[in-house]
């Protein structure tokens, strides 16, 4: 999240300040673009229940969604 914002801020996108607050399943727009948060699906997030398996499809049907693909 914070290394996608210092690109697009380099490439010239503004970058709200204050910048937006990462969260799973959270959204930005910056730059023309949205931005799609997702835990890691470490072993330590998912023995955790930090991260479920449907929480992560969520998180792909909504990408899918934003990217104009089918449902």
């Amino acid at each position: 999240w914070d290394g996608c914002l210092r690109a697009l801020r380099a490439s010239g996108a503004e970058v709200p300040v204050p910048k937006p607050r990462f969260g799973h399943g959270s959204e930005a727009e910056v730059g023309g673009l949205t931005l799609l948060g997702c835990f890691h699906p470490s072993q330590q997030n998912t023995f955790t229940g930090r991260l479920t398996a449907p929480m992560l499809d969520d998180v792909f049907a909504r990408a899918r969604e934003l990217a104009g693909g089918p449902p």
